[in-house]
């Protein structure tokens, strides 16, 4: 019926229709493309669900992670990172890539991360703030360390000692540049 014209719904339409006069100027600024004076209809954004994050996330930390699964021994090595630092993995919040993956910076930003620890690739633009790994960035009042994958920290000793010692200065554990 959308694409009838107006001689095909002369047959539908049988009755005379009558335009009136407030109608006819609403019709005529909206033509004109001044729509002040029309009540307009407002598109409702659909609401967006949070980011999903595992974890209580109470202490505002935040890790990110490229693998869909952590393996038992990189969690272990996770959980002993975490707990070297003064924190629990009760405290912390984690997200895999695959969670991250089509949502905005802006859905991240509504997570409220205080730290982010980011390990690996992620499919999220957060993935472009910084590009140097182990080296501490602050963006606003959050606090970024990206470095590899856990799973390629967990194989390399070299890559370890680069995470602690990142991880001691972010955490304040000793001196260094922040």
């Amino acid at each position: 019926m959308e694409n009838d014209s107006i001689q095909e719904l002369q047959y539908l339409i049988t009755e005379e229709i009558y335009l009136l006069p407030e109608d006819q100027k609403a019709i005529l600024s909206q033509l004109e493309g001044n729509t002040a004076n029309t009540p307009a209809l407002v598109a409702s954004e659909p609401e967006v669900e949070p980011i999903p994050v595992n974890g209580s996330f109470s202490k505002g930390i935040l890790i990110l992670h490229e693998e869909a699964v952590l393996p038992s021994e990189v969690m272990e090595m996770l959980v002993n990172m975490i707990k070297a630092v003064g924190h629990s993995m009760s405290e912390v919040g984690m997200a895999s890539s695959a969670v991250l993956e089509n949502r905005s910076m802006e859905d991240f930003q509504a997570l409220n991360a205080h730290v982010v620890l980011k390990f690996g690739k992620i499919k999220h633009p957060v993935n472009a703030l910084f590009d140097q790994p182990y080296e501490i960035h602050a963006d606003g009042e959050t606090e970024f360390l990206f470095a590899d994958s856990l799973s390629a920290i967990f194989e390399d000793k070299k890559l370890k000692v680069k995470l602690w010692n990142s991880l001691q200065i972010l955490f304040n554990l000793r001196s260094g540049k922040k």
